[in-house]
């Protein structure tokens, strides 16, 4: 199960210290010793060593783990800009990021709090059409329902971030939900 991203620095500083083992593209694992003499094919990214070249390990298996990490995502404009894909929620179109605002769906001048369920991305025309009514009385329909997102929906990955072959199928949401959804009694 996917945990976390994190550097090629940290990945071999883990592999060394024998915390994590690297994954091939057939599952196999590998000390650092072994992946270091691995051989390295065409096309393959690479760290330089001392007189010789190592292949970068794009996955990792934590040799000891006793429990997954109880993240939650923090609450900031860019990850609500994230959840909420850069969409306006009320009249369905794409912005760039600087064409949109943070729209209270209940007003804070009736109560409504700067919460996950209570904060939308907005385009500037929408939010000014809403002004500080509900959607309700501004005649506006929501697109979706805002929540909290789960931190498994991110995995510290932004939407810039390179997506490498060999994680696709830690990445498969279907896989994912195989494994981790809750079995009835």
């Amino acid at each position: 199960m996917p945990i976390q991203v994190t550097s090629v620095k940290r990945a071999f500083i883990m592999i060394y210290l024998g915390i994590a083992r690297a994954v091939d593209q057939e599952y196999q694992t590998f000390d650092f010793e072994t992946w270091s003499q691995m051989k390295i094919n065409a096309g393959d990214e690479t760290v330089g060593l001392i007189g010789r070249m190592v292949k970068i390990p794009r996955v990792i298996l934590l040799s000891v783990y006793d429990r997954l990490p109880k993240k939650q995502v923090r609450f900031s404009r860019y990850n609500i800009f994230s959840r909420d894909k850069n969409i306006c929620q009320y009249c369905g179109k794409k912005f760039q990021r600087p064409e949109l605002n943070l729209d209270h769906v209940k007003p804070r001048s009736r109560g409504g709090e700067t919460t996950w369920e209570n904060i939308v991305c907005s385009c500037i025309e929408c939010n000014r059409r809403k002004g500080g009514r509900t959607p309700k009385e501004a005649s506006m329909k929501l697109i979706k329902i805002p929540k909290r997102p789960h931190w498994t929906e991110c995995l510290n990955l932004s939407p810039k971030s390179q997506l490498f072959q060999e994680w696709m199928p830690f990445l498969n949401v279907i896989d994912f939900s195989y494994w981790t959804v809750e079995l009835e009694k």
